[in-house]
């Protein structure tokens, strides 16, 4: 997932009688499936050397930028930032892209870089902050829902489609990472949406159900439901909030490979963004009591029924997240695609460049948006 989902923060001890590093792995491994340890007290060991390439923060003296807020059907607003090639970009009815952020973490990260090129390339693309997120309305902070995540795509496709300078008939989108899932199940019930691509998608509903390759088993997951079920009761007598899953703080001599994938991004100036009045100590930390609603998120059903508007799926042949886009991929109906960029990581195709394959996204928007 991405900002993901990955290991439990450093909170306390999130239910009597579990013990913290049997609840570490419990929680973590609802969706990466590896040893999450403690993180806590430690002396930080070396980020993995990812950063060739690395261009999250890429600006463009090609597009203009417009900072805006839509609302969507729940009444919040939800932020934006739109990108307009600088020539003939508002002078023509073009095609538009919405782009959604990793899960857990918000438009400037890797939204942006994607929105950008795509405007280089001729599109109105926007970035948006999932709601919970970023800029983005909602509360609490960093709360799960993934309906309202999806409908903050057909609020895009809305606010987009009412531009005069966008052709409402030509609007696709782009999900990275957990919005991939989002954005598949926008477009089972939002038929304006004509072309849709994933990048590095995480199911998130499988991803926290079952982890990576099927590790979680049911009693595992009934654990973490039932912690998360015991915590309500503390929040809703006036307790603090806890927070799970996102990206390690600390790393560690034993850190697994994902940890220090998602650390090298989140947790240093390659990606590290915290949105104005947000604790850097809670970015990418979704709230332990909405998290399990992930669980009874299925947005591979019935993926066939978007058929025959196409599908990309774009993941990495060295991504831990593979399984995700190859069972769309299996699920989806023609006309479908899948592309597996040779090298890449999980966390690679947020923001290398030189492995990115913008071209492909380009070529298929073309073609579909036509």
């Amino acid at each position: 997932m991405s900002a993901d989902h990955h290991f439990l923060s450093p909170q306390k001890d999130l239910r009597a009688g579990v013990g913290r590093r049997d609840l570490l792995k419990l929680t973590g491994a609802s969706v990466a499936a590896l040893a999450a340890s403690s993180v806590l007290n430690t002396s930080p060991a070396k980020a993995q050397d990812m950063a060739s390439d690395a261009a999250n923060f890429y600006k463009s003296n090609e597009v203009n930028l417009e900072k805006v807020v839509f609302r969507n059907q729940y009444a919040m607003n939800v932020a934006g930032n739109l990108f307009t090639p600088k020539v003939g970009g508002r002078n023509t009815r073009s095609p538009a892209i919405v782009v959604g952020h990793p899960m857990g973490a918000v438009k400037e990260q890797s939204a942006n870089l994607y929105a950008t090129q795509m405007a280089e390339r001729g599109f109105v693309a926007m970035s948006i902050d999932l709601p919970f997120w970023g800029e983005s309305e909602g509360q609490p902070r960093n709360l799960v829902s993934p309906d309202i995540y999806a409908e903050a795509f057909s609020a895009a496709v809305d606010y987009l489609g009412t531009l005069t300078y966008v052709d409402r008939a030509r609007i696709g989108v782009i999900g990275i990472c957990g919005s991939g899932s989002f954005a598949i199940s926008a477009a089972k019930i939002d038929p304006r949406l004509k072309a849709i691509a994933t990048v590095s998608m995480y199911d998130m509903g499988a991803a926290n159900r079952n982890a990576l390759n099927h590790s979680l088993s049911v009693e595992q997951r009934k654990q973490i439901i039932a912690a998360a079920a015991e915590q309500r009761y503390v929040e809703f007598t006036g307790g603090e909030p806890k927070y799970t899953s996102g990206t390690v703080h600390r790393l560690t001599a034993n850190s697994t490979p994902i940890e220090r994938e998602f650390y090298d991004f989140y947790r240093t100036p390659r990606g590290e963004f915290t949105p104005a009045g947000s604790s850097p100590q809670l970015t990418t930390h979704p709230t332990l009591t909405s998290n399990v609603k992930f669980m009874n998120f299925y947005p591979f059903n019935d993926i066939e029924t978007i058929s025959p508007r196409p599908m990309l799926f774009i993941t990495g042949d060295q991504a831990h997240s593979r399984e995700f886009s190859e069972d769309a991929y299996k699920r989806a109906a023609e006309p479908k695609e899948i592309v597996r960029v040779p090298g890449a990581g999980h966390v690679d195709l947020y923001d290398r460049v030189s492995l990115i394959p913008f071209d492909k996204l380009q070529s298929f928007f073309n073609q579909h948006l036509a």
